[in-house]
C-alpha cells in the first residue's frame, strides 16, 4: 500500500469509527425512549436490560452505517478540499479517482461484509430480540400496593384494598379489605375485613407476611338447594390477630430466554427465505386451485336429464328458459342465485386470507432482497458523498453533517414509502428493496463525474446556455472565451499581464483567474508567483465564496420546505395523517434551516461591499424581507448581481 492510499485510509477510519460510535449512542438512546414503557415498572436485572439493548443494537445497523459512511465521506474529502491537500494532489498528476481507489476497496470489502452481517447477525438479533420483548411482556409491574383501590396480586387468589398507609416504609395499613377467589378463579368466595394490618417480608424472602388485627371473616357457604343458595348464604368469624402468607415466587417466573417464535421472515438468513418463499408461493397456488374447484362444485354445473321434446331437423331460436315448464324455470332460478350467491361469499371469505398471504410472501421478498439491497448502499453512498465533500470543500461537522442528513433522510424515506407500499402489493416487492439505492445511484454517477472534471456543483448556466442554443439566443456583444480552457497555466498568466498588447478586452483577465482557480491555483499561490494584485480581493472572493454557499443551501432548502409543506396538504386530503404529521415536520425543520442560511446570507451581502467600499451598491433589506416567501427571485438576481460586482473588484485590484 503507498503512503498515499495509507494516510487518506487512516484519516477516512479515524472518521468513520468515530462517526459510527456517535451515531450508534444515538439510536441506542432513541431505542430506550421508543420501549421505555415495556422495561418501566417490571423489576428488571441489569442485565435484562443489557441483553435488550445487545439484541437491538445489530438491527440498527442499516440505518447507522449508511448514513455513517456518507457523513464520514463527506467531512473527510470536504477537509482534503478544503485544506487545498486535493490540489496538491492533482499538481503531482493525482486525480480524484486515482485517490479514491484504495478506499473504494475498503468499501467494496464492507459491503461484503455487510451482506453477510445482514444474512447471519441481524436474523439472530431480530430472533432474540423478538422472544425477549415477549417474554418481557408476560412480567407483570412490580407489586405496588395503591391507595383506595383493590390490588390484585399475579399469582395468588388475594385482591387487597385499604384507605390508607402509613409508616417508614408504608408497612402498615387502615381498613383493610381482602377479597379471596374460589375454586373457579373469578368469583370472591371469602372477605376478610380488618381496622389495621401490617406488611413484613424478610430480605430475599418470596413470601410476604400480612398481620391483621381486630378483623372479621365472612367466608360464603355452597349449597345444593336452589332456595338456599338464593339466601347467599355465609359464616362470619371474629378474630384479634389474623396472619396472611402470600408466595410471591410465581409473581414473575418469566424464563426471558425461552424462544417462542423462530420462523419470522426478518429472523430468516438467504436459504431460509428462499424455502419460505417457495413454500409460500407453493401455498398460495393449492389455496387458488382449492377455490377454484370449490367454485366448480358450487356452480351445479351438472347434466340435465329432463325429457324435453324436440322435433327432428328443427332450429329453435326463442328463449331457452321456455323449453321448461314454469315449475321447472322457478327451481332453475331459484338454484341459479342460491348458487350465485354461495359463489360470491366464498369469493369474499377468501379475499381478506388471500390478501394477508400475499402480504406475507411480499414481507419475505422484501426482507431477502434488503440484505444484498444494504451492501451495495454502502457503496453507492461513499460515492455520493465522497465526490459531494471534495465540490463542497468543506469538512468538519457543520455543513457536512446538514448535507448528509438531507440526503440519508431521502435515501430512508424513499426506501420506507416503496416498502410500505410493496407489502400491500401495490409495488412490486423486489423493486421496492432496490428503490432508494437505484435512486442514488444516478446521483453517484453526476457527482463522480462533476469531481473528476473539476466542475462545481450546481452550475445554472448548463441549464440556460441549451435553451440558448435551442433558440438561437446570443448575448449582446458577448465574447466567447472558451479557448482559455485550453491555455496551459503560464499562458494563462501571460494574458493576464499582457491582455492589451494580445488584444483582449480587460474582462479577460478575469475569466483567465477563474480558470486558474479551477486548476487549484489560489488566487494567493497567484500573487506569491508574481501576479500584481490587491490582497483585499482574496478576502472578496472568500466572502463571496460563503456568500455562494448560503445562498445554495438557502435555495435547496427552500424547495424541501415548500414541496413538503405542499405533501402535508395532499397526504391530509387523502387521509394519511402519519404521512402529512412526518412532511409538516420535516418542512418545518427545513424552512428554519432556510431562514438561518438566509441570515447568513444577508450578512455575507453587508460584508462584501462595506469590503468593496460600494455600500450603495448593497441591496434594501426591506427588499431582502419582500422576496423571503419567494426565495427563488431574489436568489437569481442577487447571485449574477454579486458575480458582477466580484468581476469589477477583481479588476479595480489588479495593477
Amino acid at each position: 500500500m503507498k503512503i498515499l492510499d495509507r494516510y487518506i485510509l487512516t484519516t477516512y477510519l479515524k472518521t468513520f469509527f468515530s462517526v459510527f460510535i456517535i451515531l450508534m449512542m444515538i439510536f441506542v438512546l432513541q431505542t430506550i425512549w421508543l420501549y421505555i414503557r415495556e422495561l418501566s415498572g417490571k423489576d428488571l436485572d441489569i442485565v435484562v436490560i443489557f441483553k435488550f439493548l445487545f439484541y437491538f443494537m445489530p438491527k440498527l445497523i442499516p440505518l447507522v452505517l449508511p448514513l455513517t459512511i456518507l457523513l464520514a465521506s463527506i467531512m473527510v474529502f470536504g477537509s482534503f478540499a478544503e485544506n487545498y491537500e486535493f490540489a496538491a494532489m492533482k499538481s503531482t498528476g493525482i486525480s480524484l479517482q486515482r485517490a479514491m481507489t484504495g478506499l473504494s476497496v475498503f468499501i467494496v470489502a464492507l459491503g461484503i461484509v455487510t451482506f453477510f452481517f445482514s444474512n447471519n447477525v441481524i436474523p439472530w438479533a431480530e430472533l432474540k430480540s423478538f422472544n425477549l420483548r415477549s417474554n418481557i411482556a408476560k412480567s407483570k409491574p412490580a407489586m405496588l400496593l395503591g391507595v383506595g383501590q383493590f390490588n390484585p396480586i399475579e399469582g395468588t387468589p388475594y385482591n387487597i384494598k385499604f384507605t390508607r398507609k402509613h409508616g417508614d416504609n408504608d408497612q402498615y395499613l387502615d381498613n383493610v379489605t381482602i377479597h379471596i377467589k374460589g375454586t373457579d378463579g373469578r368469583s370472591n368466595s371469602t372477605t376478610i375485613t380488618s381496622k389495621t394490618g401490617e406488611l413484613v417480608n424478610e430480605k430475599d424472602s418470596n413470601v410476604l407476611k400480612l398481620i391483621l388485627l381486630d378483623g372479621n371473616y365472612y367466608s360464603d357457604i355452597a349449597t345444593r338447594n336452589v332456595k338456599s343458595r338464593n339466601k347467599k348464604p355465609f359464616a362470619k368469624s371474629t378474630f384479634e390477630k389474623y396472619i396472611i402468607n402470600i408466595d410471591l415466587s410465581q409473581m414473575n417466573n418469566v424464563d426471558y430466554d425461552e424462544q417462542n417464535q423462530t420462523d419470522k421472515y426478518n429472523m430468516l438468513d438467504v436459504v431460509g427465505l428462499n424455502k419460505t418463499i417457495d413454500s409460500l408461493i407453493k401455498k398460495e397456488e393449492f389455496t387458488h386451485q382449492t377455490i377454484s374447484k370449490n367454485l366448480f362444485q358450487r356452480s351445479a354445473i351438472i347434466p340435465n336429464n329432463r325429457a324435453v321434446t324436440i322435433e327432428s331437423d328443427s332450429t329453435y331460436l326463442g328463449p331457452v328458459l321456455d323449453i321448461f315448464s314454469t315449475k321447472e324455470k322457478l327451481e332453475m332460478v331459484n338454484t341459479s342465485l342460491r348458487t350465485l350467491s354461495g359463489a360470491k361469499q366464498l369469493v369474499i371469505t377468501n379475499e381478506n386470507s388471500n390478501k394477508i398471504a400475499k402480504e406475507w410472501l411480499n414481507k419475505h421478498i422484501i426482507s431477502l432482497h434488503e440484505k444484498f439491497a444494504l451492501g451495495f448502499a454502502c457503496i453507492i453512498l461513499f460515492f455520493v458523498g465522497a465526490p459531494l465533500g471534495a465540490l463542497i470543500r468543506k469538512g468538519g461537522i457543520g455543513l457536512p453533517m446538514v448535507i448528509a442528513i438531507i440526503l440519508f433522510l431521502t435515501y430512508h424515506f424513499i426506501g420506507m414509502f416503496a416498502i410500505n407500499s410493496a407489502k400491500n402489493g401495490s409495488f412490486n416487492p423486489i423493486l421496492a428493496s432496490w428503490f432508494s439505492t437505484l435512486i442514488m445511484l444516478p446521483l453517484g454517477i453526476f457527482l463522480t463525474r462533476r469531481a473528476t472534471a473539476d466542475k462545481g456543483l450546481f452550475e445554472f448556466d448548463n441549464v440556460i446556455e441549451p435553451i440558448k442554443k435551442i433558440f438561437k439566443i446570443k448575448d449582446k456583444d458577448s465574447v466567447d472565451y472558451t479557448f482559455l480552457n485550453s491555455f496551459k497555466s503560464n499562458e494563462l498568466l501571460n494574458v493576464i499581464n499582457n491582455y492589451e498588447a494580445l488584444g483582449h478586452l480587460e474582462e479577460i483577465r478575469f475569466i483567465a483567474i477563474k480558470i486558474l482557480n479551477d486548476r487549484g491555483i489560489p488566487t494567493k499561490q497567484l500573487r506569491e508567483e508574481g501576479l500584481a494584485i490587491n490582497t483585499d480581493f482574496e478576502n472578496s472572493e472568500i466572502i463571496a465564496n460563503d456568500y455562494k454557499e448560503h445562498t445554495l443551501f438557502s435555495i435547496t432548502l427552500y424547495i424541501i420546505g415548500v414541496v413538503l409543506l405542499v405533501l402535508h396538504f395532499v397526504f391530509n386530503n387523502n387521509k394519511l395523517p402519519s404521512l402529512a404529521s412526518a412532511s409538516i415536520q420535516l418542512s418545518i425543520i427545513s424552512l428554519i434551516l432556510y431562514a438561518i442560511y438566509f441570515f447568513k446570507s444577508y450578512i455575507n451581502i453587508t460584508k462584501f461591499y462595506r469590503h468593496i467600499n460600494k455600500q450603495e451598491k448593497k441591496p434594501s433589506l426591506f427588499l431582502l424581507i419582500l422576496g423571503f416567501p419567494l426565495y427563488f427571485i431574489p436568489y437569481l438576481f442577487l447571485n449574477d448581481k454579486m458575480k458582477e460586482d466580484l468581476k469589477q473588484n477583481c479588476l479595480e485590484s489588479l495593477k
